[in-house]
């Protein structure tokens, strides 16, 4: 399995939909459009820094990425788990294949699944990566792997 779901363009594009910090919001996906990631960067970081789920995916993907930023996996993982612990479908799919790959995180295979499971819920390409992993997996990872996603709870946004 490999990580290629951490391209940003499309959770830019999902920012614009009804936001209050709208103009942080217009400012980043139309820099990053321009493919002006300098200047998409600090309005990112402004909402994601306030908590905005939709800002620390992208930022994380920033960071995946080495758009506007120096390629940091770590970083990339600190964002994407800032936004998948709210409960963010594509964010938690993100995290479970780092955590697959052990990009930015120690590679954990039970950690992967659950978060792939999290996220299999409502994403249908996340179904498929737990699946993959789940052929590469003992029973008894798959079975803590369940019993961490049926514990999971959603965190409120923090900056």
């Amino acid at each position: 399995m490999h990580v290629s779901r951490l391209a940003v363009g499309s959770v830019i594009a999902n920012l614009l939909s009804g936001n209050a910090l709208a103009g942080a919001l217009e400012d980043c996906a139309a820099a990053y459009d321009r493919k002006d990631y300098a200047a998409a960067l600090q309005p990112c970081l402004s909402l994601a820094e306030h908590g905005d789920a939709r800002a620390q995916l992208s930022l994380g993907g920033m960071y995946y990425n080495g758009q506007g930023v120096q390629q940091d996996y770590v970083e990339a993982a600190k964002w994407t788990r800032k936004a998948a612990e709210q409960g963010y479908t594509p964010a938690q799919a993100d995290l479970g294949v780092l955590y697959w790959n052990g990009q930015g995180v120690q590679q954990d295979v039970v950690l992967a699944y659950m978060w792939l499971s999290l996220a299999a819920a409502h994403e249908p390409d996340a179904v498929r990566e737990r699946d993959l992993a789940a052929s590469q997996m003992t029973t008894d990872e798959i079975a803590e792997a369940q019993r961490l996603a049926r514990d999971w709870k959603p965190t409120t946004p923090s900056p």
